[in-house]
């Protein structure tokens, strides 16, 4: 029911290739500095440092992350000059996104909702259209010390109907906020999470009863994985329907099921396994209509996105 009301009512798309909002992640800059200092408590003039790369790189659009720096954790004052700063340089915000600040963690749950809660707030007094949650946890040690975090198991969400009801609830009050305000909560697709699978996203979306909650097709968190997988294309199928602002990126996946071999590593839009001018025109053709957000792990990432950015737009409807 859900997907056939969006599309009904999103058939015509209010951006064209041009215009439509393809922000830069700030993934490729880190929050703790060499000196042990966070950006959280850098000057406008440091802020300015990392923002002008991205402005250089051809974005007019970027996303804060929140691994990068928490804008909703910024007093009112110095988030009106990081704003600022950002137009200044003729950058807007369309949309924030959180990283590992899951409302069901065990131990920061109750303290996630809330920050998430602020997110919200932040981003109707900002202009952002879109707020990006998760249901996956911090770095286990493991992770931290693997080249590649996803070659490494995770936090997972457990198999246990109580935690599952309170992750539905949680976001359905999150999108209740969100609502308010006129802002879409996009959930994000990760491995061993309720959301971890498109059949299973799809099950929780329809769960939370939202309108204004739906699914970040970020599939290429699980294509990564090197563990069997849905094939790229049935998940994209399932979740364009219910697709709301979207994190992009890619990756090569090599399989040899004879010597039981799976490695992945990541590369452009253009040359990885999920084929996006395919994924995209089946959510264009499902009314979707909300940003993009172009991330990429490894190397000069913020130029990757930059040439993702661009082979977006030969993509978008003129």
């Amino acid at each position: 029911m859900m997907s056939e009301q969006k599309t009904e009512n999103r058939r015509k798309p209010k951006w064209n290739r041009d215009t439509w909002p393809i922000a830069a992640a700030m993934i490729n800059f880190p929050g703790v500095l060499p000196d042990g200092r966070l950006v959280q408590e850098q000057s406008p003039e440091q802020w300015a440092e990392s923002l002008r790369q991205v402005a250089d790189a051809g974005f007019s659009e970027l996303d804060p992350t929140d691994s990068w720096l928490r804008v909703a954790d910024l007093p009112p004052e110095r988030r009106r000059e990081f704003v600022q700063l950002a137009r200044n340089l003729g950058l807007g915000i369309p949309a924030i996104s959180t990283s590992r600040k899951s409302p069901i963690d065990p131990e920061q749950g109750d303290d996630n909702l809330a920050y998430c809660h602020r997110v919200i707030e932040t981003a109707a007094e900002i202009g952002a259209g879109a707020v990006c949650f998760g249901l996956f946890g911090a770095f286990t040690e493991a992770q931290k010390q693997q080249l590649w975090f996803w070659t490494a198991d995770g936090v997972k969400n457990p198999e246990d109907p109580a935690t599952y009801q309170k992750a539905v609830a949680r976001i359905r009050e999150l999108g209740k906020h969100a609502e308010e305000y006129g802002i879409e909560v996009s959930l994000e697709m990760y491995e061993d999470t309720y959301i971890g699978t498109a059949d299973g996203a799809v099950r929780f979306v329809n769960d939370v009863g939202v309108p204004a909650v739906g699914i970040n097709a970020d599939i290429g968190n699980l294509v990564r994985l090197h563990r069997p997988v849905e094939h790229w294309r049935s998940m994209i199928d399932k979740v364009v329907p219910y697709a709301k602002y979207w994190h992009v990126k890619n990756y090569m996946r090599v399989e040899d099921p004879a010597h039981g071999l799976i490695v992945s590593y990541p590369t452009s839009l253009a040359l990885g396994i999920i084929d996006y001018r395919e994924a995209i025109r089946k959510a264009l053709a499902q009314g979707y209509e909300s940003a993009f957000l172009c991330e990429h792990y490894g190397g000069d990432g913020l130029s990757v996105c930059a040439m993702n950015r661009d082979y977006l737009r030969t993509i978008l409807p003129r």
